[in-house]
């Protein structure tokens, strides 16, 4: 069973972070083509298909934390440092998705579609918010590949 949930686990997370990463690394640029020249072009419409994948896999994300507490479970090491650790960087990424990042991409599509202002100064504040996204996730990766003070042995 440990195979089948680490396979499980592995994959959730190829299929849901991944394609949330790039989307919404890709937002703030096409924001800013958008804030330049408001009305041509398809950056607008760019937008609105970028906020939607970040939504949409975000939520199929869920399941990348769901396979991680079975593969946990299975290999009995809930309570090892490495896998609190990740957890607690999970729920931070978790947190800047859905109070950081995906509000400001609805902000900037929607002042985009009303002339509400949004400025340069937002899309450079939202990337800031999708570095730190991506920096979790690279650091729980980091940590489920090395798995500092784990007692697995090898």
């Amino acid at each position: 069973m440990t195979k089948f949930f680490l396979a499980l686990h592995i994959l959730a997370a190829i299929v849901a972070i991944g394609p949330v990463a790039v989307a919404a690394s890709m937002f703030p640029p096409v924001a800013r083509r958008a804030l330049a020249a408001p009305g041509t072009g398809d950056a607008e419409v760019t937008m609105g298909v970028l906020h939607r994948i970040c939504k949409v896999y975000a939520l199929v994300g869920v399941a990348v934390p769901m396979f991680g507490f079975a593969v946990a479970g299975v290999m009995k090491v809930t309570g090892q440092t490495w896998v609190i650790v990740s957890i607690v960087l999970t729920v931070l990424a978790a947190v800047v998705l859905g109070a950081l990042v995906l509000p400001r991409q609805a902000e900037l599509i929607e002042g985009g579609r009303d002339g509400a202002g949004a400025s340069v100064k937002d899309t450079k504040q939202l990337a800031m918010f999708v570095g730190i996204f991506n920096l979790l996730w690279a650091a729980v990766t980091v940590i489920m590949i090395i798995r500092p003070g784990s007692t697995l042995g090898h």
